[in-house]
């Protein structure tokens, strides 16, 4: 489902928590920033969930997982409002995928010297 013309794949579940199609709308939106820099997403899941056990000020949990290839990126965030959890875990995400980028593109610009004193080469005719 991860097409170029702007449908990708975000599950967004509800735990303790009624999920209104405005709320769905609002995490999607949120959502379309992290495949804006990483073309090779497959999937985000997001995970709302209210606390009503406890009595604590961080009532909303936010998690989310992305799947992409290579080891997957997972982040929890909380706060006590909701929208503010997702804007949380959106900026948490996206500096999670921005670590991953830069430790590959520096493994890809600065590799590993190879030592060859000991290696005899052919000549080449």
């Amino acid at each position: 489902m991860n097409s170029s013309h702007g449908s990708h794949e975000v599950i967004v579940t509800g735990i303790h928590l009624d999920l209104t199609p405005s709320l769905k709308f609002y995490v999607r939106e949120k959502m379309e920033r992290l495949f804006r820099h990483e073309s090779h997403i497959v999937r985000v899941k997001v995970e709302l969930e209210c606390d009503r056990q406890h009595l604590n000020d961080n009532k909303f949990i936010a998690k989310g997982h992305i799947q992409v290839r290579g080891p997957d990126i997972n982040a929890t965030v909380s706060s006590e409002d909701c929208h503010k959890s997702i804007d949380l875990l959106v900026d948490k995400l996206d500096q999670s995928l921005r670590k991953r980028h830069g430790m590959a593109k520096d493994k890809r610009n600065h590799p590993h010297a190879v030592e060859w004193q000991d290696v005899s080469l052919p000549k080449a005719i």
